[in-house]
């Protein structure tokens, strides 16, 4: 019997040495040993490449303001483990989890017995949660995102009332194949029978892939440009605007405080999903709750002004897509004179294709460590850059100590620059904290 919420956390993180094992059976094992537990509660599934957790926070922002009791599950989490487990934006409570963890701790280690192997650190989350939400709060409504993929991720046990997924682009290649059509069926394995989807997906294959199994499954799909889209209406560094056209109405303006055009996306896509709950679910929202949701949402570590005195921009820009986005928003958003950069990554992504977005724009880049176990060393990224930086002029300084990083990063950044931190949310994570002197830090998965 573990003692401790500490012990707890120890004993699930512990886990992490059976890695990311793609596959059903132990979960669907696990929660036949509870009696099914998530048959008792309706989630919105959330799955794509970029955008999740922002999508997350739009669901969730908008329902709680709108009366309804929300569970969100997501990852990484950027301060504490408990981050992850939230009912009605609250974490869950330190002795809540070790209750739990009591409870699952056994039947782990009876399936760790048998021929299947021990469940991973992220199949045990994923049943903690759903414990979490069927056993102790009993939420409306669950905001559910998928760790990895979508078609053989544990989170892909549960039956959605609706299924939603952001954009599909290059991350996870490793596990989730080689071309963006591979990685497409991944994502679109959420996709339930008869089971409505929302996407904002563009590439034309993917959104291929993406309606044929919605017609496979006879889901109704509605497609971003097709059966609705945003229109902006205003940028700025703290507030954007866009109008909502939908297939059942027009809704304008829609506030955010979240930046750059990716984000207006993120949001059409949640008002979207909650447009169809609406029509077919009986959901009830009222549009003065919509609005005041999607203004109220937030997300740390993404398009997040961190620091004003020097001007400081966190976001967790880790694959090409991210990088992308932040590229665009770095010249449509924000005025500057120099842009000064901090950037680590981890070992497994597609490291050329992002820095292809971001190097035309830095004066000076500096390349730092994440402090995580899989990270990138410091030296590999910066021989990366120095190949590709003949066509470009920018000063680079590497720093293996990010919080060294950090302090040449602020020192270089003067009152008219802006100073971003970028790359792996392993790093935004403890940039976060120590810019924002939060002390009872975690990080990880």
């Amino acid at each position: 019997m573990m003692k401790t919420y500490q012990e707890a956390r120890d004993w699930i993180e512990g886990l992490i040495p059976f890695g990311i094992r793609p596959g059903l059976q132990r979960m669907e094992l696990l929660l036949d040993k509870l009696d099914h537990p998530e048959r008792r509660l309706r989630f919105i599934h959330v799955a794509g490449t970029n955008g999740k957790g922002s999508v997350c926070a739009y669901l969730t922002s908008t329902l709680i303001q709108s009366g309804y009791d929300v569970g969100t599950f997501t990852s990484p989490y950027i301060t504490k483990f408990t981050n992850r487990f939230q009912y009605n934006g609250q974490d869950i409570e330190e002795e809540t989890l070790l209750r739990l963890s009591n409870e699952l701790k056994p039947l782990v280690e009876e399936i760790a017995a048998t021929e299947l192997g021990s469940p991973t650190m992220f199949e045990v989350s994923t049943a903690l949660a759903i414990l979490f939400f069927a056993r102790v709060t009993y939420p409306d409504y669950v905001v559910w995102e998928t760790g990895l993929g979508g078609r053989m991720d544990v989170t892909n046990v549960v039956n959605p009332v609706i299924s939603v997924i952001t954009n599909v682009g290059h991350d996870h290649m490793d596990i989730l194949g080689h071309s963006l059509a591979e990685i497409a069926r991944e994502k679109a394995g959420i996709i339930k029978r008869g089971v409505p989807v929302v996407s904002t997906a563009e590439q034309p294959e993917v959104r291929e892939i993406i309606r044929q199994t919605a017609q496979a499954q006879k889901s109704t799909l509605y497609l971003v440009d097709e059966q609705f889209k945003e229109v902006a209406l205003s940028a700025g560094t703290e507030e954007q605007s866009f109008r909502f056209e939908g297939l059942f109405r027009t809704i304008e303006p829609v506030a955010i405080t979240l930046t750059g055009a990716h984000q207006r996306k993120n949001a059409a896509l949640a008002v979207m999903a909650l447009e169809v709950l609406r029509q077919y679910y009986a959901l009830v929202i009222e549009d003065e709750d919509l609005l005041k949701g999607m203004r109220y949402a937030s997300w740390p570590g993404r398009m997040e002004m961190i620091s004003s005195n020097p001007r400081i921009l966190l976001d967790g820009a880790h694959n090409p897509e991210g990088a992308q986005a932040l590229a665009a928003a770095l010249k449509e958003t924000y005025a500057y004179k120099k842009l000064r950069l901090m950037m680590g990554m981890l070992a497994n992504k597609n490291h050329r294709d992002t820095l292809r977005h971001i190097l035309p724009l830095v004066d000076t880049l500096v390349v730092t460590e994440p402090d995580f176990r899989k990270r990138m060393a410091a030296s590999e990224l910066a021989s990366l850059i120095a190949e590709m930086k003949e066509q470009y002029e920018f000063e680079l300084i590497v720093e293996p100590d990010w919080k060294l990083a950090l302090q040449r990063l602020r020192e270089a950044t003067e009152s008219d620059d802006l100073g971003v931190v970028t790359g792996t949310l392993y790093l935004i994570s403890d940039v976060r904290a120590r810019l924002l002197n939060i002390t009872d830090t975690e990080k990880g998965w």
